[in-house]
């Protein structure tokens, strides 16, 4: 199929446009090589890695850039492409709405002048907000009515955004819940990357909070796996959530003793009062993905965060 990346250059969406090239697919990316979040100079390094895909430059709110990207031969379109960031989004909610609203409205008109039907679209663990019951795991059915940031406001806007569409139009989503990818090539300002970074140079690490707080972290090679499996099964007029996530939890707490491990070095640890935005948990119920995209992870955290420092450059 011939495949459009929005967001190509970024941490998930280079993992993905390589595992669509070695499944045979063509793949066209988009990428504005923002530097709102960490140098531009790092997505073009990924960039560099992704030898075969036609890239484009521009911005998703730019109707121009998105038309060179998304012809009328576009089978399916995988929109990666967005502001993330749980705490930048409080400082500058305005931001968020101008690029995650905006510009999936412009990606989306621009499949419907063309008649394209096929979408995947990357949400969040985020729109979840703060669950009562810390035991449950989140699941695809539950309202998201009290997501807890801009980011995560804008992320459930944009569910609801695609639902319109789907009924109006006709246009088929799949709606990806990913829960806290990390790995090879993640953002700078992400926890482990801060913390596996500083630890191994030997400056301290801000934890927020008690420690107690717990998150599903999800390794990019299982993420990838569910994208390309959304991908490859989307159809037009279907409209579908599904979580991606690790299926496990692990405390903050716990989460720096295993880098200390893996890094072989103490941590040292200034503690700061829990942080607005955040939630105690995240945690992936995974059964819709498992029958419908035969999704399964395999990356313990423990594993992932070995692969993690030893793509590292020493």
């Amino acid at each position: 199929m011939h495949i459009v990346v929005t967001g190509a250059a970024g941490f998930i969406g280079s993992h993905t446009c390589q595992r669509l090239l070695a499944h045979g697919h063509r793949v066209t990316g988009l990428d504005s090589f923002d530097s709102y979040l960490y140098p531009a100079e790092r997505k073009r390094a990924n960039a560099a890695e992704l030898g075969g895909v036609n890239l484009v430059e521009g911005n998703i709110r730019d109707p121009a850039a998105v038309a060179l990207a998304i012809t009328g031969d576009v089978d399916v379109v995988c929109h990666l492409a967005a502001l993330a960031g749980v705490r930048p989004s409080l400082a500058e909610p305005l931001r968020y709405l101008q690029t995650n609203i905006e510009g999936t409205g412009v990606i989306v008109e621009r499949m419907r002048e063309l008649g394209l039907q096929r979408l995947v679209f990357a949400s969040s663990s985020s729109v979840y907000g703060i669950k009562p019951a810390a035991g449950a795991a989140f699941r695809e059915d539950d309202p998201c009515l009290t997501p807890a940031s801009p980011y995560a406001a804008t992320k459930r806007m944009n569910e609801l955004q695609l639902s319109a569409y789907r009924d109006l139009f006709g246009l088929g989503v799949f709606a990806l819940r990913f829960f806290t990818v990390y790995g090879p090539r993640q953002r700078p300002d992400m926890a482990i990357a801060k913390f596996v970074d500083a630890i191994a140079a030997g400056r301290a690490i801000t934890l927020f909070g008690d420690g107690t707080s717990r998150r599903d972290y999800t390794f990019i090679d299982d993420i990838v796996t569910g994208t390309v499996a959304a991908i490859e099964r989307v159809q037009p007029g279907a409209y579908e959530i599904y979580n991606l996530g690790g299926t496990a939890t692990i405390s903050l707490a716990e989460l720096v003793q295993t880098i200390e491990r893996v890094v072989g070095k103490p941590a040292e640890i200034a503690r700061q009062p829990d942080q607005p935005g955040d939630v105690p948990i995240t945690f992936a119920n995974v059964d819709r993905a498992r029958a419908a995209l035969s999704y399964a992870p395999t990356v313990p955290i423990e594993v992932g965060l070995q692969r993690y420092w030893d793509s590292l450059p020493r």
